[in-house]
């Protein structure tokens, strides 16, 4: 039975791979972002992909969205955020500090808290709400933007409370370093990526595509009892037990 999908920021990089895993399996996906075009890019191609442009940040943007989305959502894939840090105007200043803090938290734990509660009567009861975060929130590491991440993974203990009774999983999704995105701005040296890569297990660094297919087994009926969870998908750089 084909399923509706729901990914924000699907326009480019884990949010465009997730898209098409699920759009390969035979689901409806929407993709949504800011920008039209990468939308665009990725529906190309897929009947089963529709692209609808929101700033999932905008509560009025949200309201919009609404009006075109499905009555029903089997899946929402949160993935809509990055380091907000690598794009500031450079200003300082307490002032300055405050805004550029203020703008990780909206792009990565107020996006994810918006759209979730925007959507929660159309949440369907077998679904699943899983989210992107990040080994920053782990490692005290990527200032404003893990502290974002860390915020999300504690947000969504209490969501997977709330949606539990209604037969609804919540989980976050944890990478480490992932090539194939533009999540470093093409400000990332040789140097640093050798370091990165160096420091996982598996001598790689991630890929889109292991974390569509980690997101896509959090979706899936193999995953049920599983809820109220960070899942790390890092090559082993950071270890648990």
């Amino acid at each position: 039975m084909s399923r509706t999908i729901l990914v924000t920021g699907g326009g480019t990089g884990i949010g465009r791979a997730v898209a098409h895993h699920f759009a390969d399996d035979g689901d409806h996906v929407i993709v949504t972002g800011r920008r039209p075009g990468p939308l665009d890019e990725t529906a190309a191609g897929r009947r089963t992909v529709r692209p609808l442009v929101c700033d999932h940040t905008d509560p009025d943007a949200l309201t919009a969205l609404l009006t075109a989305l499905p009555e029903r959502i089997d899946v929402l894939v949160n993935n809509a955020g990055g380091n907000t840090d690598l794009g500031t105007d450079g200003a300082t200043g307490l002032a300055a500090y405050a805004r550029h803090f203020r703008a990780n938290l909206d792009a990565n734990l107020l996006s994810a808290v918006l759209t979730t509660k925007a959507v929660d009567d159309r949440l369907a009861a077998g679904g699943a709400v899983i989210h992107l975060g990040s080994i920053a929130a782990d490692q005290g590491s990527g200032g404003a933007y893990g502290a974002a991440k860390a915020g999300l993974a504690s947000w969504n203990i209490g969501l997977s409370r709330t949606l539990g009774p209604r037969d609804i999983t919540a989980n976050v999704v944890s990478p480490g370093y992932v090539a194939g995105t533009d999540f470093f701005h093409d400000r990332l040296t040789d140097e640093r990526r050798d370091h990165l890569v160096a420091a996982s297990a598996t001598g790689r660094p991630g890929s889109p595509d292991d974390i569509a297919g980690t997101v896509a087994f959090l979706a899936s009926p193999a995953a049920r009892h599983l809820t109220g969870q960070v899942l790390n998908v890092n090559g082993g750089t950071r270890g648990t037990r």
